[in-house]
């Protein structure tokens, strides 16, 4: 007889949790199948630090297989589930498609960038939802910083010189926060741009502050901090066309540059549409044990589950790395209890608070619902990255340590195209290998 199958798609902060429960309590006993793209799990809140130089990218990926012993991790991205016949289809980084059957299956597949009708953004913005993007964007940012020395147009210059950030949530503002930091530092190496005014940065959203989902202590720590570093923050504003040249913004002002990043916000992985399946914007629906109805064996949690938020009657858990990472371990003990070990437990969780990393010695911490700035938020912040992190604790601490001692590296490999990162993917956790229209 062979034995019990249990398939996780996807290794974000959910899949990841369940798949490690899961080896550490059976330990080869089933058949565990991780299915994702890359062979790493991607510690997304450090993401920004990579973009701006901090962090080196395998500082922030934890390899799978190195991780979850217990563990078959397969290579791919999933694109069909067949509920009825309970198998599960995929297409590897060769193209080639495979299939198998599953007697659980856990439906971790996360999220993509969110887009919005608005004329040449998909064209000309790009996301920050995974390595590709923010590998690319330490590029990008490094080069317009070294072009705008060369020009001889000072329109040019200054367009290159500027860099507009869209969403003023937790992604966009740390991406604004680090990055004005990361272009100053290039800026003062650069001779043609030491008597230059300093690189422009601009932080829009449509909301009333930044950090709108937060409490307004840290959103006014946050406010502060970038404010005092030059960031124009343009709340009640978004961006109305975006061109080869600038954007044009809803007030009818076109600003002139060459970099648009797209922080908006996120939504579902477009796997969840093509189940079939009741939801709840975008997310599908589960109950409080974050089973699928009328399907036990399914279960779904992180940014792709509509989980009933129990703290709160009537609403849906946010879409956090903090709810993620705990919904994957009432994963794996609900599947653990549907094969006789214990019993099923709802997933209820109350908010621990949050944490904003400003870049330098700077940060907004609530820890407890204790609002906390500056070097000690700073120090919380940090602390709580290296507790959660699965690994490389070490290696991002000397990252850390290094930076705040030794100048930072300003130089672009181009090792990804800005066609390798388009705006409106499925996966932008994987770059693209052939250039949309050319086959």
């Amino acid at each position: 007889m062979s034995p019990v199958r249990i398939v996780i798609v996807g290794a974000g902060f959910a899949g990841y949790q369940a798949a490690r429960d899961l080896s550490r309590t059976l330990r080869g006993a089933v058949d565990i199948v991780l299915i994702n793209p890359n062979d790493y799990f991607l510690y997304l809140p450090l993401l920004p630090e990579v973009a701006a130089g901090v962090l080196e990218p395998r500082r922030v990926s934890v390899s799978l297989t190195g991780t979850l012993p217990h563990v078959r991790l397969v290579l791919g991205e999933v694109h069909g589930v067949d509920l009825d016949t309970r198998r599960i289809s995929w297409r590897d980084p060769d193209g080639r498609s495979g299939e198998m059957a599953y007697d659980r299956l856990i439906l971790s597949v996360g999220s993509v960038n969110k887009l919005l009708p608005i004329p040449g953004v998909a064209e000309h913005a790009h996301g920050f939802r995974g390595m590709p993007e923010a590998l690319y964007l330490r590029d990008h940012v490094t080069r317009q910083i070294e072009m705008s020395g060369t020009s001889e147009d000072p329109r040019e210059r200054a367009a290159r010189r500027t860099f507009v950030v869209v969403g003023a949530g937790y992604t966009g503002t740390e991406v604004a926060a680090h990055g004005v930091l990361f272009t100053d530092s290039l800026a003062r190496k650069n001779t043609t741009l030491r008597d230059a005014p300093r690189p422009r940065w601009l932080l829009l959203d449509i909301a009333p502050r930044v950090l709108p989902e937060l409490d307004k202590k840290l959103s006014r720590t946050a406010d502060r901090v970038l404010r005092k570093r030059g960031v124009e923050i343009r709340t009640g504003t978004t961006v109305k066309e975006a061109t080869s040249e600038g954007v044009r913004l809803d007030d009818g002002e076109f600003i002139d540059t060459r970099s648009l990043i797209w922080c908006v916000g996120v939504r579902p992985d477009p796997l969840v549409e093509q189940l079939g399946l009741p939801t709840e914007r975008g997310r599908l629906r589960v109950d409080q044990y974050l089973a699928v109805p009328g399907h036990p064996e399914v279960l779904a949690c992180g940014d792709a589950a509509a989980v009933p938020d129990l703290t709160r009657p009537g609403q849906f858990t946010p879409m956090t790395a903090q709810h993620a990472h705990r919904q994957g371990k009432v994963a794996a003990h609900n599947v653990l209890a549907s094969l006789g070990r214990g019993a099923p437990k709802p997933y209820k969780h109350h908010d621990l608070g949050f944490t904003v990393d400003l870049g330098g010695a700077q940060a907004a911490a609530d820890p407890l619902h204790i609002p906390l700035s500056g070097p000690i938020a700073s120090a919380v912040t940090r602390g709580y990255h290296l507790m959660a992190m699965p690994g490389n604790r070490v290696r991002v601490a000397a990252d850390w340590l290094l930076d705040a001692v030794l100048p930072r590296q300003g130089v672009q490999l181009g090792v990804i195209p800005p066609w390798a990162v388009p705006l409106d993917t499925e996966s932008p956790e994987v770059a693209q290998t052939v250039r949309a229209g050319r086959g």
